[in-house]
């Protein structure tokens, strides 16, 4: 048995090496590849029943493993869509038949339809932002969709919010009845101290202008009344008291009233709103108001001012560009600059990354080794971070990989040796019986 293993040992070791020449290649083959995790090929040796007086030959086994878990070099570019995590983690990606898997392939452009793909086919999944915050499943690949770019749609969205601060004059005079909130349709000689306009957009991005009258109506005490322009009377009272829209939504004028109560020294009482809130006509649902913060605004000796008034939404207008912030946010950048956060990006990882299952493409899935996928966004809770105009490269040492080559070329150089070796010795044992 001592010559057949012989044979049998450095057959074993032409195979082993065999392996670590094939890992080696892909490696080498894949220095320049995106998101490519390197192959290491490991031996373990075979052992047989052995005795004192004979030695019989056991070989060597070959193991392949995966070093996934160390980063390739971060690279930046000048395309924002390209996507480097900086940290632990893995992008959630999807074949065409919407199968979920893991990469750091972050090299992603759109395609015919806007939706993000990387080289290897892959789309790149996340949260739709329409309907306000994700509900995370934090073990699960569940509530994700294609990410979609789409540059050429109109987007208009309604106004939910805004703000403005300023100055009602402390040393006003008090105003008598009849008062803006009396408005009733017929009345045209309401009294009020001051008067400013919000432009606000609907659903559909019509510009709805809105009158805002400020009255003082006791001491460090103010009214404040929201009218639809497009209801008064020549740019002011009477406003339509009642008004059915064309898609049959009814709302009054004044449209929201709201007192606001002063300290002495000017600022707002504990007790006093510091906001108020309107409903835009035809605005859905019908039940979501825009609320405007008036937190800046001051009661002082000085005249009625107004500064910065600012709402959210827009008219229609075309996407122009994209932004993708280091937590995960996709807005949409439209042609006036504005910005609307249209997805969150995930990122998911495993208690073990060296135990996923490697795919083609620079893919991964879960095994039994690796654990479940734990699903969470960029810098929560040990998560990387995302780098947008960036990718990662390959975790290939090309010098490292070169020398294995040469180790792995002289070992089964060597191991044939030994293989003829054997032979010659066999082809003599047998020679002997002739």
């Amino acid at each position: 048995m001592g010559l057949y293993g012989v044979m049998r040992s450095s057959v074993s070791g032409m195979n082993s090496q065999s392996s670590k020449l094939g890992t080696v290649s892909d490696n080498i083959i894949n220095a320049n590849t995106t998101g490519y995790k390197k192959a290491e090929t490991e031996f373990k040796s075979v052992v047989t029943t052995q005795n004192t007086t004979s030695y019989n030959s056991g070989g060597v086994e070959a193991l392949t493993s995966y070093d996934i878990s160390t980063a390739g070099n971060i690279d930046y570019t000048t395309s924002v869509t390209d996507l480097a995590i900086d940290g632990s983690g893995f992008f959630v990606v999807s074949d065409s038949d919407g199968t979920p898997f893991l990469t750091r392939a972050g090299h992603f452009v759109p395609d015919s339809d806007g939706n993000l793909v990387n080289t290897a086919g892959y789309y790149l999944q996340g949260f739709d932002l329409t309907n306000g915050s994700p509900s995370v499943v934090a073990n699960a690949l569940t509530g994700l969709e294609k990410v979609n770019i789409n540059q050429s749609q109109l987007e208009a969205n309604a106004t939910t919010e805004g703000s403005m601060s300023g100055n009602l004059p402390s040393n006003a005079a008090i105003e008598a009845a009849p008062l803006p909130s009396a408005n009733d349709g017929t009345i045209s000689n309401i009294n009020y101290t001051a008067k400013t306009s919000l432009v606000s957009y609907d659903d559909v991005g019509n510009e709805v202008q809105m009158d805002v009258y400020f009255t003082k109506t006791g001491t460090d005490t103010w009214e404040v009344a929201v009218f639809n322009n497009a209801d008064s009377t020549d740019g002011g009272f009477p406003y339509t008291a009642s008004v059915t829209t064309a898609h049959g939504n009814t709302y009054a004028n004044p449209m929201s009233t709201t007192t606001l109560n002063f300290n002495a020294d000017g600022t707002f009482a504990a007790t006093s709103p510091t906001e108020f809130s309107f409903h835009i006509p035809d605005h859905q649902p019908a039940t979501e108001d825009a609320t405007i913060s008036i937190a800046g605004m001051t009661q002082l000796a000085a005249d009625f001012g107004v500064d910065d008034p600012t709402v959210n939404g827009n008219a229609p207008q075309n996407v122009e560009s994209v932004e993708i912030n280091p937590d995960g946010t996709l807005y949409m950048v439209y042609e006036d600059g504005s910005r609307q956060p249209a997805y969150r990006i995930p990122i998911a990882d495993v208690a073990s990354e060296d135990n996923l299952a490697p795919m083609g493409g620079e893919v991964f899935t879960t095994t039994n080794e690796s654990g479940d996928v734990q699903v969470g966004f960029p810098g929560d809770n040990g998560m990387g971070t995302l780098i947008s105009s960036a990718i990662e490269g390959s975790n290939v040492d090309l010098a490292e990989e070169l020398t294995n080559l040469i180790v792995a070329q002289r070992s089964f150089s060597a191991d044939s040796k030994v293989f003829q070796t054997g032979s010659d010795l066999l082809s003599e044992v047998v020679n002997l019986a002739r």
